[in-house]
């Protein structure tokens, strides 16, 4: 718990519990949400083939659980720390273009 700490900057241990939570939470929402937007779409496992299927459905996991890692975290009070999480996310994939002129 104290490297988390340290390495995140973080004072109490009851933060890292939220920020877990929150970690947690987000996860299982963003994968939850998933299938009914791909059904909105009109696909579902019957439609197409698994292998389109399962792919589309990852790919749509990603962008929503960024949306809702900032939801949660704003609702916990810790939009702090998960926008600075988010920004240094996006820069390790290559989306660092989107935060160029912030410091």
């Amino acid at each position: 718990m104290e490297k988390f700490k340290n390495r995140w900057g973080i004072k109490h241990n009851y933060q890292l519990v939220v920020i877990f939570i929150v970690f947690a939470v987000t996860g299982s929402t963003s994968s939850y949400i998933s299938k009914p937007i791909l059904a909105a779409i009109g696909l579902n496992k019957d439609s197409i083939s698994p292998w389109i299927y399962y792919p589309l459905y990852i790919i749509l996991i990603f962008p929503a659980y960024q949306v809702l890692l900032l939801f949660f975290g704003f609702i916990s009070g810790q939009i702090k720390f998960f926008w600075a999480f988010e920004k240094k996310m996006l820069k390790s994939i290559g989306l660092g273009f989107l935060f160029r002129n912030e410091k």
